[in-house]
């Protein structure tokens, strides 16, 4: 007699919790406790969850994954990723060329598989886990340069590994089936349709969604839509012949572009299950992985896994070292992309369903589900002590220049006088913040509050700054010119730093506590107002204002009671 499914669910996730707490406990990612209490209450082991058991929740985990799929989707707003394009655009193209060359590489140097299955299984080398991701960043509290790439570089070889699936597919039937073969237009247009539909309704269902709610004020209305619209996604996914991952990034890439200030619809409903849903998912995922599918995969699955790990570090490295980005991204962005899971273990079940590929599905189904079952085990480990040793571990924190990300830092600043660099600053503060007040508005009120008293600090740096009539939250962005602006100041210095900043009515005592912090930068550490000056990207610049050392020098967070009482400030 079979528990029922609402039995084994609240079972699944009280063991996940807990196990989740106890792998905390050990110093190991809460993911790699949920994975293995999975394995050990699945088949594999106690028997105590049977396949038909787990079977019953798959409706509850294509939904997590659907859910999951949007928020990484929604990482990939182009106001927030515009000053990363760089790095991901390297990122992408050695993922997409590294990755899958060692991997088919080491397949066909064992002789342990035809060609036609080291192309398939070089593709699905390709993707990684943005649930486990997600999940791992939670955990530790993440945030920064590091985080932002790595999100974003998981939703981007996803989005990768589909493409190089369904063309490996097509090449592994063109060699197997002569007829299909002789349809060369059929097979070129399959992957484009795979995309293109997937896009085209993560797209469409967005779109009716940011239309239904533009109006809506009720809570519960745009919890209920943004409930509506995930699963609209997920279930015609499967009528569609698309991949359900691909529909749920697409849609969240629709909200991040289109609805970028608005947190309320989307996954973000659900922020407040979160973590119950990550513990069922990984739980419920660990029932599912099998011992004896890893003893069948035998040598070439560990090949496959070595080769894989190697290829994501070997890529990371490269593309981070062209794309000149910060040295922990160097170091560490390969390890964060080791998990694989959910559409690894999707893209399999489509060759197994696929009769063409039937001379090849007992390779490729065992190698595979080993890997996965190896890199959810070990990959989370790698993971998260590569997103601790990045230093932005609980940095997901208030802190009282934590409006200043990336995407509002700009280096290269130029500019002839005053008036001139608050425009600049001004065009790039409407572009990439929420802020209400129109560009000429600011302009007006930070040049007459400039011509009034000079908001030089000193040493180089000077805070502009406008009063302004709307908004809720002190908005600002940084110029940074190593060589210096030689205009006008109190102290005949070069201007190295001006920050421009908007304070909305209501923010005053954020806004002097922001002139504080920004005070204390002429007053700290010289050597780390230095290295901002010279900051060669604003990636280098983001690292330095949010580092261990700026927490201390100026940058602290607004929970710590040892920084209650604000400095005092120079300049108003």
């Amino acid at each position: 007699m079979h528990a029922s499914p609402i039995l084994t669910l609240a079972a699944l996730l009280v063991s996940g919790l807990a196990a989740g707490a106890a792998a905390k406990a050990c110093r190991l990612p809460s993911v790699t406790g949920q994975i293995i209490v999975g394995v050990l209450l699945g088949p594999s082991v106690l028997g105590w969850v049977t396949p038909v058991e787990a079977h019953g929740l798959r409706p509850v985990l294509e939904f997590a994954l659907g859910l999951m799929a949007v928020a990484v989707g929604s990482h990939l707003g182009w106001r927030r990723l515009a000053n990363a394009g760089a790095r991901l655009r390297w990122l992408l193209l050695a993922e997409v060329v590294v990755t899958p060359v060692l991997v088919i590489g080491l397949t066909l140097a064992t002789g342990a598989a035809p060609w036609s299955a080291a192309v398939i299984l070089g593709a699905i080398a390709v993707s990684t886990a943005p649930a486990t991701t997600l999940a791992l960043v939670a955990d530790a509290r993440a945030r920064g340069v590091f985080v932002k790439t790595l999100l974003a570089g998981d939703a981007l070889n996803n989005l990768a590994c589909i493409a190089l699936f369904e063309t490996a597919r097509t090449v592994a039937h063109a060699a197997m089936d002569p007829a299909r073969a002789a349809d060369l237009a059929g097979l070129l247009l399959r992957p484009a349709r795979q995309l293109g539909l997937g896009a085209l309704l993560g797209v469409a269902v967005g779109g009716a969604l940011v239309l239904a709610t533009r109006r809506a004020t009720r809570p519960e209305r745009t919890t209920s839509l943004s409930l509506v619209a995930i699963l609209l996604v997920v279930g015609l996914a499967g009528p569609l012949d698309v991949s359900a991952p691909l529909a749920g990034l697409a849609l969240g890439v629709t909200l991040a572009n289109l609805t970028p200030s608005r947190e309320e619809i989307g996954h973000a409903v659900f922020a407040d299950f979160e973590y119950a849903i990550f513990a069922v998912f990984f739980t419920v995922a660990g029932t599912e992985l099998s011992f004896e599918r890893a003893a069948v995969g035998g040598a070439l699955a560990l090949g496959v896994f070595a080769a894989r790990a190697a290829g994501k570090v070997v890529a990371a490295h490269l593309a981070m070292r062209i794309a000149g980005a910060p040295l922990a991204l160097r170091r560490h962005l390969g390890a964060a992309l080791i998990p694989q899971a959910g559409l690894a273990v999707g893209l399999v079940f489509l060759v197994v369903d696929d009769p063409v590929l039937a001379p090849i599905q007992a390779t490729i189904l065992p190698v595979v589900l080993s890997m996965v079952l190896l890199n959810e085990l070990v990959g989370p480990v790698f993971a998260r002590r590569a997103i601790v040793r990045s230093g932005e571990a609980g940095l997901d924190r208030p802190r009282v220049l934590d409006f200043l990300h990336e995407e509002h830092i700009v280096t290269g600043l130029r500019g002839t006088t005053m008036d001139e660099v608050i425009g600049r600053l001004a065009d790039h503060l409407v572009r990439t913040t929420d802020v209400v007040a129109g560009r000429d508005v600011i302009v007006a009120a930070a040049v007459t509050r400039e011509r009034e008293q000079s908001t030089c600090l000193g040493e180089g740096l000077a805070v502009p700054h406008a009063r302004v009539p709307v908004g809720t939250a002190v908005a600002g962005v940084v110029g940074l010119s190593a060589e210096g602006l030689d205009v006008p100041t109190p102290d005949g210095r070069r201007l190295h730093c001006v920050v421009l900043l908007a304070t909305p009515p209501g923010a005053a005592d954020r806004h002097l506590l922001v002139l504080a912090a920004l005070a204390r930068v002429v007053g700290g550490n010289a050597d780390v107002r230095e290295a901002l000056y010279a900051s060669s990207s604003p990636a280098h610049a983001h690292v330095l204002l949010h580092g261990d050392a700026t927490a201390i020098d100026f940058n602290h967070f607004l929970d710590d009671d040892a920084s209650a009482a604000p400095a005092p400030v120079r300049a108003h």
